[in-house]
């Protein structure tokens, strides 16, 4: 490699380096900013929220009640729960039988809103209204004279409509929308009207994709965005058909979660895109929240919560000071190896392995504020295992080096082209962790899954330091005569590289 190729490359380490601390100190500042200043902990280490969930066991519905019914539950909300982040949260079944209950455990005291956004139903239905009225309504007719009452409306249904007054609270709890074919009386979730629905014709499993999204045109605020499947696009084109040939109100498809009505829209024309809206000035939150319920189906059972109680940490301050110093004495074993066997060299080793803790320890903590990132003892393991991973790629540069000079090359060029020798092996390294970690978060539960994330996190990061600092800082370090003329602590001296010296014997002819 030539004189200036090396210089050029020289520079650029240093440039480099510098562009990796100014960003960790740029995100330092961000972590600030957000408040982000404390590790947010798991279960076994801090405690948090617990619910029990009982299945609502309606008149001659016994026999829905089974276990597959339980599990699939279950699944839907363990779905739910993972949706919102790496939260680190329990979701089991205790009990047999019709008494079987679901137990969901989430971290912190935030864990109400989860709580919250799990327990509901989710039963979805597009049902067109017959009737609408005032929360507090007393009939459905506006004609005092002649008391008509609407198409599809019969005067028992006219007495179920006068008789729920939407104004009170506990009549908007929802929690359950009847039979599908029932004809049904709801109100809407603000309170502000009740209606009369017909059957639904569009149902919630025809729903292929939820989303929340913003209207950045009308500043309306959020509303959630649905995709059907084939038979729910021709049904909601049939139904949306029909009803722009009937008048108000009876030209509304009424959006019902769980018995309650979300929005209420006119539909002026047919609507086969296959997409429809749900709207009722949301909050971001709320909009997305509603998504996720709608993105893994509805449970198959109605539940009703039991009482919702704060729980201790399984684990505690004792087994988590136990992990960190595991790790720190991990940490502080990998530096005194490096030290003693690399020398001066080991220097590289300490400041990488320092910058990669500070990137790791900044990741827990801005990743804690934007996805409910938490740190259990489980994915305390996984950080010190990564520790390992860091270490193998120093040691599989340097050795390449240590080759690479042994052949005869100057440091400066050995640096080079050990590099591109060594990468290929650090990569592929860091890729089958990759893997793995991968595999893990998607098919374990649990505490496996932080061990997972912390795997795969801290593989990322080992590749950003191993690129963008220990590389570079090797470059930078090969220009100082201390290490390209192999002083005895430089850890590129003869006796470090292990090249044996030949020594000339004198004999008296060559005098």
């Amino acid at each position: 490699m030539s004189a200036n190729k090396i210089a050029n490359t020289q520079s650029k380490a240093l440039r480099t380096i510098s562009i990796l601390l100014l960003t960790i100190l740029a995100f330092t500042g961000v972590a600030f900013v957000l408040g982000a200043t404390s590790f947010k902990l798991g279960l076994d280490l801090q405690g948090g929220t617990s619910v029990t969930l009982q299945p609502r066991i309606e008149e001659g519905q016994t026999g829905k009640v089974t276990t597959e019914a339980i599990d699939q539950a279950i699944a839907i909300i363990r779905q739910r729960v993972n949706s919102l982040g790496v939260a680190e949260s329990e979701v089991s079944a205790q009990g047999s039988g019709v008494n079987r209950q679901i137990v969901i455990s989430v971290p912190g005291e935030t864990g109400r809103r989860i709580v919250d956004l799990v327990g509901q139903t989710a039963e979805l239905r597009f049902r067109p209204v017959l009737a609408e009225g005032a929360a507090n309504a007393t009939s459905t007719t506006t004609d005092t004279r002649t008391a008509t009452l609407p198409a599809g409306v019969t005067p028992e249904l006219n007495s179920q409509f006068a008789a729920l007054d939407c104004t009170l609270p506990q009549n908007r709890q929802g929690g359950g929308g009847g039979s599908e074919a029932a004809t049904i009386v709801s109100c809407d979730r603000a309170g502000i009207s009740k209606f009369i629905l017909a059957p639904a014709e569009v149902l919630g499993r025809q729903v292929t994709k939820a989303s929340a999204v913003i209207n950045t045109q009308s500043a309306s605020g959020w509303y959630v965005v649905l995709d059907f499947n084939g038979e729910g696009t021709n049904k909601f084109g049939a139904m949306t058909s029909r009803l722009t040939t009937l008048p108000p109100p009876q030209n509304q498809a009424a959006i019902v979660l769980d018995g309650l009505v979300y929005s209420a829209p006119r539909i002026n024309e047919a609507i086969r895109t296959g997409s429809a809206q749900i709207t009722g000035n949301f909050t971001q939150l709320e909009a997305q929240d509603l998504a996720n319920v709608l993105k893994y189906g509805a449970l198959p059972l109605a539940f009703d919560r039991g009482e919702v109680q704060q729980i201790s940490p399984t684990l505690g301050a004792d087994q988590l000071h136990g992990g960190l110093l595991a790790g720190g004495l991990g940490l502080l074993l990998v530096v005194l190896y490096s030290m003693l066997y690399y020398r001066g060299l080991g220097i590289v080793s300490v400041g990488s392995l320092g910058v990669a803790t500070i990137i790791a320890l900044l990741s827990f903590l801005l990743l804690g504020e934007w996805i409910g990132f938490t740190l259990t003892l489980a994915g305390i393991a996984g950080a010190i295992v990564a520790i390992g991973i860091t270490a193998d790629s120093f040691i599989v540069y340097f050795e390449r080096i240590r080759d690479e000079v042994r052949e005869g090359r100057s440091l400066k060029s050995a640096v080079e082209t050990g590099w591109v020798r060594a990468r290929r092996t650090v990569i592929v390294a860091d890729a089958v962790s990759m893997i793995a970690a991968v595999m893990l978060y998607f098919f374990a539960v649990g505490g496996v899954r932080g061990f997972a994330f912390t795997l795969g996190l801290t593989t990322v990061i080992d590749l950003i330091v191993v690129f963008f600092f220990t590389k570079p800082l090797i470059t930078f370090l090969a220009k100082f005569s201390f290490y390209n003329q192999g002083h005895n602590l430089s850890g590129f001296s003869a006796k470090s590289l292990g090249v044996v010296q030949k020594s000339v014997v004198s004999t008296g002819e060559d005098k």
